[in-house]
C-alpha cells in the first residue's frame, strides 16, 4: 500500500507492479473514507499532501 500526492502515482504504481506483480486499485482518499483507519496526511515519497492510495 503507497500514499502519495499527484506527482508521484506513477512511481506508486511501478513499486506495486514490482512488488506483487499486479496491477493495484488507485483510490482517490478525499472521495474514500475509513471506518477504522485514518490515512496520512502527507506523501510518503515528498511530504506533500497525500492524494490518493495505490492498494
Amino acid at each position: 500500500m503507497f500514499i502519495v500526492c499527484k506527482d508521484h502515482v506513477e512511481l506508486a504504481i511501478d513499486m506495486f507492479v514490482d512488488e506483487f506483480e499486479d496491477a493495484p486499485d488507485i483510490v482517490k482518499l478525499e472521495d474514500t473514507k475509513f471506518a477504522n483507519w485514518e490515512p496520512p496526511v502527507t506523501c510518503q515519497e515528498c511530504k506533500e499532501k497525500a492524494e490518493f492510495l495505490v492498494v
